[in-house]
């Protein structure tokens, strides 16, 4: 019976092997769950719904909480191993991700903010269709006399021009990530809207009595479009979607490769050990 016991006794030689066995796994792991987070984070960033960039930015999280639980893992038996080369670049790896995951958070609540594709989706929507009423009714009016109808023509020519200048002025200012040339083009907006709105006052009076109906329908378009637009133009100012894209291709790329690199070294330094152990 003792001899059966003592058969079944781990020495600590096969303890250590086992522990180094189960410190290359964890860093394997490690390296996978990190690539991982920064993928679904990437997907996040450019994702087209609020919908999968939340969902993308959930599975980014989930992956970063891997990443920890295998670092404490992997620090646990480095500690009992007694691998002090080891432990320093997990300590630097360590360092190193938790910079990456300060600046994956700003970058991922960027993304799921989608402020550049809700107002591209403002501009695309109800801010055209609103466009779309406004030149509508303006086809509509009746001059007042013979004489007015080339000056009413006119009239509602500038003034449908002048808002698809600003239509047209909307995409650039969303894809815009400096705050003077959206300045601008803001400024350029509100010209334009100022043109719109004469031309419609000058209307008022060279057009039929008949016509005032569309005028009012024609004012109220123009009030919900230049509304609509104010939105956009807030909602494009945050620029979320472009920031959290420069940031992933700029600072976080960086940092990206610097945990990379750390856990590379890490692997190679166990790798070296697993190859002495089994001399």
């Amino acid at each position: 019976m003792a001899v059966a016991l003592g058969a079944c006794t781990t020495t600590p030689l096969e303890t250590s092997i086992q522990r180094l066995v189960d410190a290359n796994k964890l860093v394997a792991d490690l390296l996978v769950q990190f690539s991982k987070a920064g993928d679904a984070a990437n997907r996040a960033v450019m994702a087209d719904t609020d919908e999968t960039s939340v969902m993308f930015a959930g599975e980014a999280e989930q992956a970063t909480q891997a990443v920890e639980k295998d670092s404490a893992d992997l620090r646990s038996l480095l500690t009992s191993l007694q691998y002090s080369n080891e432990l320093r670049l997990l300590d630097e790896f360590d360092k190193r991700f938790a910079e990456y995951r300060a600046l994956d958070r700003s970058v991922l609540d960027l993304a799921v903010a989608n402020t550049n594709l809700k107002a591209q989706r403002l501009s695309f929507g109800p801010a055209r269709e609103a466009a779309d009423a406004f030149r509508t009714s303006l086809d509509t009016v009746m001059p007042a006399t013979q004489s007015d109808a080339w000056r009413v023509k006119a009239l509602a020519a500038t003034a449908v021009a002048a808002v698809r200048e600003i239509q047209a002025l909307q995409a650039p200012h969303i894809a815009e990530s400096d705050d003077a040339v959206m300045t601008r083009i803001e400024e350029r907006m509100t010209a334009s809207a100022r043109v719109a709105r004469d031309q419609l006052t000058m209307l008022a009076g060279a057009t039929a009595p008949a016509s005032r109906t569309q005028l009012a329908a024609a004012s109220a378009s123009l009030d919900r479009f230049l509304d609509l637009n104010a939105q956009l133009i807030a909602l494009s100012r945050r620029n979320t979607n472009v920031r959290s894209l420069a940031l992933s291709l700029g600072q976080k790329r960086m940092r990206t490769a610097a945990c990379e690199d750390s856990l590379r070294a890490l692997q190679d330094a166990l790798a070296k050990r697993g190859f002495s152990a089994t001399r």
